[in-house]
């Protein structure tokens, strides 16, 4: 078996939790994109506008390596959720876009630094600040994947989307009566249960 390279296998995951994430939004119309899901408001665009800033924390300013744009709540009147949603003027495009580049951003540092450099992250306790890139990576790799779960689940409930988008999907073929009887027999388990 070849020895493979441990900074090329965390870039690959977290590139792939990176497209999962962005995928999410594929033929989405603007609203469906940036709706609120939930009661605390979580939406889709949201998600991939705050994971936007947290890679470009994480394997930006954490390193010395800052992100050229100012986070949102860093604007004049901006408040600290404002990387959560898109305000009326900011596109679909525009907050993929925003992606693509914290994300290009975010890899320029992994390539340009050891896993064992050393960074501090500003936001964090100072008894922990310190941390490596390797951790950094393996930190935000997990925060990308969470929030990737996160729009699976919101997709699903905006028209019924599921699984990894593209070829090898990860979800089995059922049509929606298939769906319907397989929903059916977990509630009915949920019920049973609780008896």
């Amino acid at each position: 078996m070849a020895h493979s390279d441990p900074k090329d296998d965390l870039l690959r995951y977290l590139r792939r939790g990176r497209d999962a994430l962005v995928g999410k939004l594929d033929g989405l119309g603007s609203y469906d994109a940036r709706r609120p899901m939930t009661p605390t408001a979580t939406n889709l665009l949201g998600i991939v506008k705050h994971v936007a800033f947290v890679q470009a924390g994480y394997l930006g300013a954490t390193f010395d390596r800052p992100f050229p744009e100012p986070p949102p709540w860093e604007a004049e009147g901006g408040e600290l959720d404002d990387d959560m949603w898109a305000r009326a003027d900011e596109s679909v495009d525009d907050i993929v876009a925003l992606f693509h580049r914290t994300s290009t951003h975010a890899d320029a540092t992994v390539e340009a630094l050891p896993l064992d450099a050393t960074g501090r992250v500003p936001w964090w306790p100072e008894d922990r600040r310190e941390v490596t890139l390797h951790f950094a990576l393996v930190h935000l790799i997990a925060e990308v994947d969470r929030h990737a779960g996160q729009a699976d689940i919101l997709r699903e409930l905006i028209d019924g989307t599921v699984g990894l988008a593209g070829p090898g999907g990860n979800m089995p073929e059922r049509d929606a009566a298939e769906w319907e009887a397989f929903r059916a027999r977990v509630e009915a388990a949920a019920r049973q249960a609780v008896r």
